[in-house]
Protein backbone atom coordinates (compact mmCIF):
# COMPACT_ATOMS: atom_id res chain seq x y z
CA UNK A 1 0.00 0.00 0.00
CA UNK A 2 1.11 3.49 -0.71
CA UNK A 3 0.90 6.53 1.41
CA UNK A 4 -2.06 8.41 1.75
CA UNK A 5 -3.89 10.34 4.05
CA UNK A 6 -5.78 8.51 6.88
CA UNK A 7 -9.40 7.60 6.07
CA UNK A 8 -12.32 5.82 7.05
CA UNK A 9 -13.00 2.52 5.26
CA UNK A 10 -16.14 0.55 5.43
CA UNK A 11 -16.15 -2.76 4.80
CA UNK A 12 -19.48 -4.70 4.12
CA UNK A 13 -19.91 -8.03 5.04
CA UNK A 14 -18.31 -9.99 7.79
CA UNK A 15 -17.71 -13.69 6.26
CA UNK A 16 -13.99 -14.49 5.92
CA UNK A 17 -13.35 -12.33 3.32
CA UNK A 18 -14.43 -9.10 4.59
CA UNK A 19 -13.00 -10.13 7.67
CA UNK A 20 -9.86 -10.72 6.51
CA UNK A 21 -9.79 -7.56 4.52
CA UNK A 22 -10.59 -5.89 7.67
CA UNK A 23 -7.22 -7.00 9.21
CA UNK A 24 -5.11 -5.77 6.71
CA UNK A 25 -7.05 -2.10 6.10
CA UNK A 26 -6.13 -1.70 10.07
CA UNK A 27 -2.18 -3.10 9.29
CA UNK A 28 -2.52 -0.66 6.96
CA UNK A 29 -3.36 2.17 8.89
CA UNK A 30 -7.27 2.84 8.10
CA UNK A 31 -9.85 3.29 10.59
CA UNK A 32 -12.64 0.37 9.71
CA UNK A 33 -15.98 -0.31 10.70
CA UNK A 34 -17.28 -3.77 9.20
CA UNK A 35 -21.37 -4.11 8.85
CA UNK A 36 -23.07 -7.20 8.82
CA UNK A 37 -26.63 -8.10 8.13
CA UNK A 38 -26.92 -10.80 9.84
CA UNK A 39 -27.05 -11.65 13.37
CA UNK A 40 -23.69 -13.31 14.02
CA UNK A 41 -20.59 -12.88 11.49
CA UNK A 42 -18.85 -15.65 9.28
CA UNK A 43 -21.70 -15.51 6.48
CA UNK A 44 -21.40 -18.73 4.65
CA UNK A 45 -19.23 -19.49 7.36
CA UNK A 46 -21.45 -18.94 10.58
CA UNK A 47 -22.50 -21.38 12.85
CA UNK A 48 -25.91 -23.05 13.83
CA UNK A 49 -26.33 -24.42 17.70
CA UNK A 50 -29.42 -26.87 18.48
CA UNK A 51 -30.41 -29.07 20.76
CA UNK A 52 -27.19 -29.04 22.32
CA UNK A 53 -24.95 -29.61 18.75
CA UNK A 54 -22.65 -27.21 16.76
CA UNK A 55 -22.86 -26.90 13.04
CA UNK A 56 -20.52 -25.39 11.06
CA UNK A 57 -23.49 -23.64 8.25
CA UNK A 58 -20.87 -23.91 5.79
CA UNK A 59 -16.88 -23.98 4.51
CA UNK A 60 -15.39 -26.89 6.63
CA UNK A 61 -12.41 -27.63 4.56
CA UNK A 62 -9.27 -25.42 5.63
CA UNK A 63 -6.40 -25.51 3.16
CA UNK A 64 -3.39 -23.30 3.26
CA UNK A 65 -3.55 -22.47 6.22
CA UNK A 66 -0.80 -20.12 6.50
CA UNK A 67 -3.34 -17.68 4.87
CA UNK A 68 -5.00 -17.29 8.35
CA UNK A 69 -2.17 -17.77 10.48
CA UNK A 70 0.02 -14.70 8.45
CA UNK A 71 -3.43 -12.23 9.46
CA UNK A 72 -2.47 -12.48 12.97
CA UNK A 73 1.16 -12.21 11.94
CA UNK A 74 0.59 -9.35 9.99
CA UNK A 75 -0.37 -7.10 13.12
CA UNK A 76 2.27 -8.94 15.35
CA UNK A 77 -0.23 -11.60 17.12
CA UNK A 78 0.52 -15.38 17.22
CA UNK A 79 -2.16 -17.13 15.72
CA UNK A 80 -2.06 -19.81 18.05
CA UNK A 81 -3.33 -17.70 20.62
CA UNK A 82 -6.42 -17.45 19.39
CA UNK A 83 -7.48 -20.76 17.27
CA UNK A 84 -6.23 -24.13 16.88
CA UNK A 85 -5.90 -26.56 13.50
CA UNK A 86 -5.64 -30.41 13.29
CA UNK A 87 -4.57 -32.41 9.85
CA UNK A 88 -7.53 -34.66 8.91
CA UNK A 89 -6.09 -38.11 7.52
CA UNK A 90 -7.33 -38.87 5.00
CA UNK A 91 -8.31 -35.48 3.48
CA UNK A 92 -11.38 -37.49 2.12
CA UNK A 93 -12.75 -41.06 2.08
CA UNK A 94 -14.40 -41.38 -1.51
CA UNK A 95 -17.48 -44.30 -1.32
CA UNK A 96 -18.21 -45.36 -5.32
CA UNK A 97 -21.25 -46.77 -6.04
CA UNK A 98 -19.83 -50.50 -6.78
CA UNK A 99 -19.33 -50.08 -2.88
CA UNK A 100 -15.62 -49.98 -3.63
CA UNK A 101 -13.92 -46.87 -1.63
CA UNK A 102 -10.45 -44.68 -1.99
CA UNK A 103 -9.02 -43.10 0.72
CA UNK A 104 -7.43 -39.45 -0.87
CA UNK A 105 -4.70 -38.91 1.53
CA UNK A 106 -1.46 -37.07 1.34
CA UNK A 107 0.94 -39.86 1.97
CA UNK A 108 2.41 -40.74 -0.98
CA UNK A 109 2.79 -44.55 -0.14
CA UNK A 110 -0.39 -44.85 0.76
CA UNK A 111 -1.87 -42.76 -2.58
CA UNK A 112 -0.16 -44.94 -5.04
CA UNK A 113 -1.02 -48.20 -3.29
CA UNK A 114 -4.76 -46.93 -3.56
CA UNK A 115 -4.28 -46.29 -7.24
CA UNK A 116 -2.31 -49.71 -7.85
CA UNK A 117 -5.55 -51.47 -6.04
CA UNK A 118 -7.34 -49.70 -8.46
CA UNK A 119 -5.78 -50.32 -12.03
CA UNK A 120 -1.94 -50.41 -11.83
CA UNK A 121 -1.36 -48.41 -15.09
CA UNK A 122 -2.79 -46.10 -13.62
CA UNK A 123 0.15 -45.21 -10.92
CA UNK A 124 2.74 -43.61 -13.67
CA UNK A 125 -0.38 -41.57 -14.72
CA UNK A 126 -0.89 -40.23 -11.48
CA UNK A 127 2.43 -39.56 -11.03
CA UNK A 128 2.60 -37.72 -14.42
CA UNK A 129 -0.29 -35.86 -13.37
CA UNK A 130 1.01 -34.53 -10.02
CA UNK A 131 3.88 -33.15 -11.90
CA UNK A 132 1.21 -31.18 -14.01
CA UNK A 133 -0.59 -30.28 -11.14
CA UNK A 134 2.28 -28.97 -9.26
CA UNK A 135 3.28 -26.77 -11.79
CA UNK A 136 -0.37 -25.42 -12.79
CA UNK A 137 -0.15 -24.48 -9.11
CA UNK A 138 3.04 -23.16 -8.96
CA UNK A 139 1.58 -20.52 -11.41
CA UNK A 140 -1.86 -20.29 -11.26
CA UNK A 141 -1.70 -19.86 -6.84
CA UNK A 142 1.55 -19.24 -6.10
CA UNK A 143 2.55 -16.31 -8.75
CA UNK A 144 -1.29 -15.55 -9.55
CA UNK A 145 -4.00 -15.50 -6.68
CA UNK A 146 -2.99 -12.36 -4.61
CA UNK A 147 -2.11 -10.03 -7.79
CA UNK A 148 -4.98 -8.05 -8.85
CA UNK A 149 -6.47 -8.38 -12.61
CA UNK A 150 -8.49 -5.07 -13.36
CA UNK A 151 -6.34 -4.75 -16.35
CA UNK A 152 -6.75 -6.50 -19.77
CA UNK A 153 -2.81 -6.63 -20.00
CA UNK A 154 -2.66 -8.58 -16.74
CA UNK A 155 -4.74 -11.34 -18.43
CA UNK A 156 -2.54 -11.77 -21.41
CA UNK A 157 0.47 -11.69 -20.08
CA UNK A 158 -0.22 -15.17 -18.57
CA UNK A 159 -1.94 -16.66 -21.83
CA UNK A 160 1.77 -18.25 -22.15
CA UNK A 161 1.83 -19.99 -19.25
CA UNK A 162 -1.91 -21.38 -19.43
CA UNK A 163 -0.89 -22.28 -22.90
CA UNK A 164 2.12 -24.33 -21.47
CA UNK A 165 -0.44 -25.72 -18.72
CA UNK A 166 -3.17 -26.95 -21.55
CA UNK A 167 -5.47 -24.68 -19.36
CA UNK A 168 -8.25 -24.68 -22.76
CA UNK A 169 -8.61 -28.51 -20.82
CA UNK A 170 -11.36 -28.97 -18.21
CA UNK A 171 -10.42 -30.32 -15.49
CA UNK A 172 -11.84 -34.16 -16.14
CA UNK A 173 -10.69 -33.97 -20.00
CA UNK A 174 -6.93 -33.59 -18.29
CA UNK A 175 -7.10 -35.81 -15.18
CA UNK A 176 -8.78 -38.39 -18.17
CA UNK A 177 -5.22 -37.80 -20.21
CA UNK A 178 -3.59 -38.98 -17.52
CA UNK A 179 -5.75 -42.34 -15.37
CA UNK A 180 -7.66 -44.66 -16.84
CA UNK A 181 -10.12 -45.93 -14.27
CA UNK A 182 -13.34 -44.07 -14.17
CA UNK A 183 -13.46 -44.60 -10.56
CA UNK A 184 -10.01 -42.79 -10.16
CA UNK A 185 -10.65 -40.12 -12.76
CA UNK A 186 -14.06 -39.41 -10.78
CA UNK A 187 -12.10 -39.09 -7.15
CA UNK A 188 -9.29 -36.76 -8.84
CA UNK A 189 -11.87 -34.64 -10.72
CA UNK A 190 -14.45 -33.94 -7.74
CA UNK A 191 -12.51 -30.70 -5.90
CA UNK A 192 -14.01 -28.16 -8.67
CA UNK A 193 -17.30 -28.67 -6.96
CA UNK A 194 -15.68 -27.65 -3.89
CA UNK A 195 -15.59 -23.88 -5.62
CA UNK A 196 -18.97 -24.36 -8.07
CA UNK A 197 -17.29 -25.94 -10.67
CA UNK A 198 -18.25 -28.48 -12.85
CA UNK A 199 -15.18 -30.86 -13.46
CA UNK A 200 -16.41 -31.26 -17.05
CA UNK A 201 -16.64 -27.30 -17.94
CA UNK A 202 -14.00 -25.86 -15.58
CA UNK A 203 -10.50 -25.54 -16.79
CA UNK A 204 -7.52 -27.16 -15.89
CA UNK A 205 -5.97 -24.72 -13.90
CA UNK A 206 -8.24 -25.81 -11.42
CA UNK A 207 -6.08 -29.08 -10.74
CA UNK A 208 -4.18 -26.67 -8.17
CA UNK A 209 -6.71 -27.37 -5.49
CA UNK A 210 -5.28 -31.00 -5.93
CA UNK A 211 -1.71 -29.78 -5.36
CA UNK A 212 -2.62 -27.23 -2.72
CA UNK A 213 -4.16 -30.00 -0.78
CA UNK A 214 -1.33 -32.41 -1.13
CA UNK A 215 1.13 -29.40 -0.43
CA UNK A 216 -0.21 -27.79 2.57
CA UNK A 217 -3.10 -30.91 3.77
CA UNK A 218 -6.52 -30.60 4.97
CA UNK A 219 -7.46 -29.00 8.46
CA UNK A 220 -9.99 -28.88 10.64
CA UNK A 221 -10.58 -26.00 13.49
CA UNK A 222 -11.23 -27.19 16.62
CA UNK A 223 -14.59 -25.78 18.17
CA UNK A 224 -15.15 -25.71 14.14
CA UNK A 225 -14.45 -23.05 11.87
CA UNK A 226 -16.77 -20.80 13.55
CA UNK A 227 -13.58 -20.87 15.80
CA UNK A 228 -11.49 -18.96 13.29
CA UNK A 229 -14.51 -16.48 12.28
CA UNK A 230 -14.47 -15.40 16.24
CA UNK A 231 -10.85 -15.53 16.56
CA UNK A 232 -10.48 -12.78 13.98
CA UNK A 233 -13.61 -10.96 15.11
CA UNK A 234 -11.59 -11.31 18.16
CA UNK A 235 -8.75 -9.98 16.66
CA UNK A 236 -10.15 -6.98 15.22
CA UNK A 237 -11.91 -5.76 18.52
CA UNK A 238 -8.14 -5.97 20.08
CA UNK A 239 -7.28 -3.53 16.59
CA UNK A 240 -10.31 -1.07 17.30
CA UNK A 241 -12.79 -2.25 14.93
CA UNK A 242 -15.73 -1.70 14.99
CA UNK A 243 -18.06 -5.22 13.61
CA UNK A 244 -21.36 -4.29 13.55
CA UNK A 245 -23.93 -7.08 13.39
CA UNK A 246 -27.48 -6.69 12.17
CA UNK A 247 -26.71 -3.87 10.07
CA UNK A 248 -27.62 -4.73 6.17
CA UNK A 249 -26.60 -1.82 3.87
CA UNK A 250 -29.07 -0.47 1.39
CA UNK A 251 -27.09 1.49 -0.55
CA UNK A 252 -23.49 2.50 -1.73
CA UNK A 253 -23.75 6.52 -1.97
CA UNK A 254 -21.92 7.35 -5.24
CA UNK A 255 -20.47 10.92 -5.98
CA UNK A 256 -19.10 12.08 -8.78
CA UNK A 257 -17.86 8.96 -9.51
CA UNK A 258 -16.71 7.70 -6.35
CA UNK A 259 -17.84 5.55 -3.43
CA UNK A 260 -18.23 7.93 -0.12
CA UNK A 261 -20.62 6.85 1.82
CA UNK A 262 -22.75 3.76 2.55
CA UNK A 263 -26.48 3.74 4.18
CA UNK A 264 -28.06 0.98 6.24
CA UNK A 265 -31.19 -0.02 6.26
CA UNK A 266 -31.98 2.10 9.30
CA UNK A 267 -31.17 4.44 7.04
CA UNK A 268 -28.22 5.40 8.87
CA UNK A 269 -25.25 6.53 6.87
CA UNK A 270 -21.53 6.39 7.28
CA UNK A 271 -18.86 8.54 5.69
CA UNK A 272 -16.49 6.43 3.71
CA UNK A 273 -12.92 6.82 2.09
CA UNK A 274 -12.86 3.45 0.58
CA UNK A 275 -15.69 0.90 0.57
CA UNK A 276 -14.56 -2.98 0.94
CA UNK A 277 -17.56 -5.94 -0.16
CA UNK A 278 -17.68 -9.05 1.03
CA UNK A 279 -21.06 -9.87 -0.87
CA UNK A 280 -22.23 -11.12 -4.00
CA UNK A 281 -20.80 -8.67 -6.60
CA UNK A 282 -24.08 -8.97 -8.96
CA UNK A 283 -26.31 -8.17 -5.92
CA UNK A 284 -24.04 -5.01 -4.88
CA UNK A 285 -23.86 -4.13 -8.59
CA UNK A 286 -27.52 -4.55 -9.57
CA UNK A 287 -29.15 -3.70 -6.00
CA UNK A 288 -26.56 -1.55 -3.86
CA UNK A 289 -25.44 1.22 -6.60
CA UNK A 290 -27.72 3.13 -9.01
CA UNK A 291 -27.66 2.17 -12.41
CA UNK A 292 -26.39 5.83 -13.29
CA UNK A 293 -23.48 5.01 -11.87
CA UNK A 294 -22.33 1.80 -13.83
CA UNK A 295 -21.46 2.03 -17.10
CA UNK A 296 -19.78 -1.85 -17.32
CA UNK A 297 -21.77 -3.61 -14.94
CA UNK A 298 -25.25 -2.69 -15.92
CA UNK A 299 -28.49 -4.59 -15.16
CA UNK A 300 -27.92 -6.53 -18.25
CA UNK A 301 -23.84 -6.88 -18.11
CA UNK A 302 -24.70 -8.37 -14.92
CA UNK A 303 -27.91 -10.82 -15.95
CA UNK A 304 -25.35 -12.44 -18.39
CA UNK A 305 -23.23 -13.73 -15.75
CA UNK A 306 -23.44 -17.51 -15.28
CA UNK A 307 -23.99 -18.07 -11.41
CA UNK A 308 -22.64 -21.31 -9.84
CA UNK A 309 -24.45 -24.20 -8.92
CA UNK A 310 -26.25 -23.82 -5.59
CA UNK A 311 -26.29 -26.33 -2.74
CA UNK A 312 -29.10 -28.13 -0.36
CA UNK A 313 -27.34 -28.53 3.06
CA UNK A 314 -28.62 -31.12 5.60
CA UNK A 315 -27.98 -30.73 9.44
CA UNK A 316 -28.21 -34.04 11.58
CA UNK A 317 -27.39 -35.13 15.24
CA UNK A 318 -27.85 -38.37 15.99
CA UNK A 319 -27.95 -40.05 19.69
CA UNK A 320 -25.40 -42.52 18.80
CA UNK A 321 -21.47 -42.50 16.62
CA UNK A 322 -19.79 -44.16 13.87
CA UNK A 323 -16.82 -44.80 14.93
CA UNK A 324 -15.36 -45.83 11.60
CA UNK A 325 -16.71 -42.92 9.77
CA UNK A 326 -13.78 -40.30 8.43
CA UNK A 327 -14.54 -36.94 8.87
CA UNK A 328 -14.48 -35.90 5.14
CA UNK A 329 -16.67 -38.45 2.78
CA UNK A 330 -17.54 -38.13 -0.33
CA UNK A 331 -20.46 -40.40 -1.56
CA UNK A 332 -20.49 -40.74 -5.14
CA UNK A 333 -23.54 -41.86 -6.98
CA UNK A 334 -24.18 -44.21 -10.32
CA UNK A 335 -24.23 -41.56 -12.53
CA UNK A 336 -21.25 -38.63 -12.84
CA UNK A 337 -21.35 -36.30 -15.91
CA UNK A 338 -25.12 -36.90 -16.02
CA UNK A 339 -25.74 -35.91 -12.52
CA UNK A 340 -23.72 -32.71 -13.32
CA UNK A 341 -25.51 -32.21 -16.23
CA UNK A 342 -28.37 -32.29 -14.33
CA UNK A 343 -27.25 -29.70 -11.91
CA UNK A 344 -24.82 -27.09 -13.84
CA UNK A 345 -26.95 -27.19 -17.58
CA UNK A 346 -30.55 -28.82 -17.32
CA UNK A 347 -31.47 -27.08 -14.05
CA UNK A 348 -33.05 -30.66 -12.67
CA UNK A 349 -33.10 -31.76 -9.71
CA UNK A 350 -32.58 -35.33 -10.30
CA UNK A 351 -33.02 -38.76 -8.24
CA UNK A 352 -29.99 -39.66 -7.69
CA UNK A 353 -27.35 -37.43 -5.83
CA UNK A 354 -23.97 -37.32 -5.25
CA UNK A 355 -22.85 -36.03 -1.44
CA UNK A 356 -20.41 -34.49 1.32
CA UNK A 357 -20.87 -35.68 4.35
CA UNK A 358 -18.87 -33.45 7.18
CA UNK A 359 -18.30 -35.47 10.86
CA UNK A 360 -16.77 -33.53 12.41
CA UNK A 361 -17.18 -34.95 16.15
CA UNK A 362 -14.94 -37.39 14.24
CA UNK A 363 -12.04 -35.25 15.71
CA UNK A 364 -13.53 -32.70 17.95
CA UNK A 365 -16.20 -34.78 20.22
CA UNK A 366 -17.17 -31.42 22.07
CA UNK A 367 -19.51 -30.63 18.81
CA UNK A 368 -22.27 -33.23 19.95
CA UNK A 369 -23.34 -33.90 23.02
CA UNK A 370 -21.84 -37.22 24.89
CA UNK A 371 -22.62 -40.41 22.69
CA UNK A 372 -23.71 -37.90 20.10
CA UNK A 373 -22.81 -37.39 16.58
CA UNK A 374 -22.49 -33.88 14.61
CA UNK A 375 -23.02 -33.90 10.67
CA UNK A 376 -24.06 -32.12 7.91
CA UNK A 377 -24.81 -33.39 4.41
CA UNK A 378 -24.34 -31.47 0.95
CA UNK A 379 -25.47 -31.83 -2.28
CA UNK A 380 -24.89 -29.48 -4.95
CA UNK A 381 -28.12 -28.65 -6.83
CA UNK A 382 -29.53 -26.28 -9.62
CA UNK A 383 -29.29 -22.55 -8.53
CA UNK A 384 -32.91 -21.01 -8.45
CA UNK A 385 -33.16 -20.00 -12.13
CA UNK A 386 -34.12 -23.61 -12.24
CA UNK A 387 -37.56 -22.30 -10.51
CA UNK A 388 -37.92 -25.72 -8.30
CA UNK A 389 -40.43 -25.15 -5.55
CA UNK A 390 -38.03 -26.12 -2.68
CA UNK A 391 -40.99 -25.22 -0.10
CA UNK A 392 -42.00 -28.32 -1.29
CA UNK A 393 -39.11 -30.34 -2.57
CA UNK A 394 -37.07 -29.77 0.67
CA UNK A 395 -38.26 -31.78 3.16
CA UNK A 396 -38.91 -35.11 0.71
CA UNK A 397 -35.18 -34.26 -0.51
CA UNK A 398 -33.91 -34.31 2.46
CA UNK A 399 -35.63 -37.42 3.53
CA UNK A 400 -33.84 -39.12 0.60
CA UNK A 401 -30.96 -38.05 1.44
CA UNK A 402 -31.33 -39.71 4.55
CA UNK A 403 -32.27 -42.80 3.53
CA UNK A 404 -29.26 -43.47 1.62
CA UNK A 405 -26.69 -42.65 4.22
CA UNK A 406 -27.85 -45.41 6.13
CA UNK A 407 -28.36 -47.62 3.84
CA UNK A 408 -24.56 -46.95 2.63
CA UNK A 409 -23.02 -45.19 5.55
CA UNK A 410 -24.82 -44.86 8.48
CA UNK A 411 -26.84 -47.76 9.64
CA UNK A 412 -29.45 -46.71 12.53
CA UNK A 413 -29.67 -43.23 11.56
CA UNK A 414 -33.45 -42.89 11.35
CA UNK A 415 -34.13 -44.31 14.60
CA UNK A 416 -31.02 -42.20 16.28
CA UNK A 417 -31.69 -38.94 14.72
CA UNK A 418 -31.75 -36.14 17.30
CA UNK A 419 -32.49 -32.77 15.14
CA UNK A 420 -32.35 -32.26 11.60
CA UNK A 421 -33.05 -28.89 9.83
CA UNK A 422 -32.01 -27.86 6.55
CA UNK A 423 -30.74 -24.87 3.96
CA UNK A 424 -31.57 -24.50 0.07
CA UNK A 425 -31.10 -22.39 -3.06
CA UNK A 426 -33.42 -19.69 -1.29
CA UNK A 427 -31.46 -19.71 1.75
CA UNK A 428 -28.70 -18.84 -0.36
CA UNK A 429 -30.51 -16.00 -2.14
CA UNK A 430 -32.88 -14.56 0.72
CA UNK A 431 -30.87 -14.99 3.52
CA UNK A 432 -27.30 -14.43 1.79
CA UNK A 433 -28.14 -12.19 -1.20
CA UNK A 434 -26.78 -14.47 -3.69
CA UNK A 435 -28.04 -13.89 -6.86
CA UNK A 436 -29.77 -16.99 -8.43
CA UNK A 437 -28.98 -18.69 -5.20
CA UNK A 438 -25.31 -19.50 -6.04
CA UNK A 439 -23.44 -21.24 -3.36
CA UNK A 440 -19.78 -19.79 -5.17
CA UNK A 441 -20.52 -16.50 -6.98
CA UNK A 442 -20.11 -16.67 -11.21
CA UNK A 443 -19.40 -20.18 -12.41
CA UNK A 444 -15.94 -20.93 -12.56
CA UNK A 445 -15.47 -21.57 -16.23
CA UNK A 446 -12.48 -19.90 -18.22
CA UNK A 447 -14.79 -16.86 -19.15
CA UNK A 448 -15.33 -15.89 -15.61
CA UNK A 449 -11.44 -16.50 -14.09
CA UNK A 450 -8.93 -14.19 -13.47
CA UNK A 451 -9.59 -10.62 -15.59
CA UNK A 452 -13.05 -12.01 -16.57
CA UNK A 453 -14.33 -12.56 -13.20
CA UNK A 454 -15.37 -9.74 -11.32
CA UNK A 455 -12.33 -7.26 -10.67
CA UNK A 456 -11.76 -6.50 -7.10
CA UNK A 457 -11.29 -2.66 -7.83
CA UNK A 458 -14.52 -1.54 -8.73
CA UNK A 459 -14.13 -0.38 -12.79
CA UNK A 460 -17.34 1.85 -12.15
CA UNK A 461 -17.30 3.42 -9.36
CA UNK A 462 -13.34 4.83 -7.47
CA UNK A 463 -13.13 3.56 -4.14
CA UNK A 464 -14.91 0.47 -4.41
CA UNK A 465 -13.47 -3.10 -3.82
CA UNK A 466 -14.30 -6.33 -3.95
CA UNK A 467 -13.27 -9.61 -1.73
CA UNK A 468 -14.67 -13.39 -1.56
CA UNK A 469 -15.87 -15.63 -3.72
CA UNK A 470 -17.44 -13.43 -6.12
CA UNK A 471 -14.16 -12.03 -7.41
CA UNK A 472 -10.86 -12.90 -8.39
CA UNK A 473 -10.01 -15.82 -7.63
CA UNK A 474 -12.84 -17.10 -6.29
CA UNK A 475 -14.48 -19.32 -4.04
CA UNK A 476 -13.12 -22.04 -1.22
CA UNK A 477 -10.92 -20.39 1.79
CA UNK A 478 -8.05 -19.71 0.15
CA UNK A 479 -9.24 -18.06 -2.75
CA UNK A 480 -11.36 -15.77 -0.20
CA UNK A 481 -8.14 -14.67 1.77
CA UNK A 482 -6.00 -14.48 -0.83
CA UNK A 483 -9.04 -12.40 -2.53
CA UNK A 484 -8.56 -10.03 0.93
CA UNK A 485 -4.38 -10.25 -0.03
CA UNK A 486 -5.01 -8.33 -3.08
CA UNK A 487 -6.21 -5.13 -1.89
CA UNK A 488 -2.50 -5.04 -0.53
CA UNK A 489 -1.68 -4.55 -3.83
CA UNK A 490 -4.43 -2.26 -4.93
CA UNK A 491 -5.75 0.03 -1.52
CA UNK A 492 -3.40 2.99 -0.39
CA UNK A 493 -1.79 3.05 2.78
CA UNK A 494 -3.13 5.21 5.47
CA UNK A 495 -0.20 7.89 6.69
CA UNK A 496 -1.89 8.19 10.54
CA UNK A 497 -3.88 4.99 12.28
Amino acid sequence: MNANKAGQAVVVGAGLGGLAAAVRLRAGGWRVTVLEALDQPGGRARVFRRDGFTFDAGPTVITAPHLIAELFELVGRDPRDYFSLVPVDPFYRIHFDDGSTFDYTGDDERLLAQIERFEPRDVDGYRSLARLAERIFETAFTQLADQPFHRLSDMLRIIPAMLRLQSWRSVHGLVARHIRDPRLRQALTFEPLLVGGDPFRSPAIYLLIHWLERKWGVHFALGGTTSVVHALVRLLDELGVDVRLGTPVEEIVVEGGRAVAVRTAADERLPASLVVCNADPSFVYTRLIGAEHRARHTDRAVSRVRQSMSLFVGYFGARRTWPALAHHTILLGPRYRGLLDDVFRRGVLADDFSLYLHAPTRTDPSLAPPGCETCYVLSPVPNTRAHIDWEREAEPYFARIRDALEQRLLPGLGAGLATSFHLTPVDFERTLRSVDGAAFGPEPVLTQSAWFRYHNRSPDVSGLYFVGAGTHPGGGIPGVLCSAKVLDRLVPRAAVA
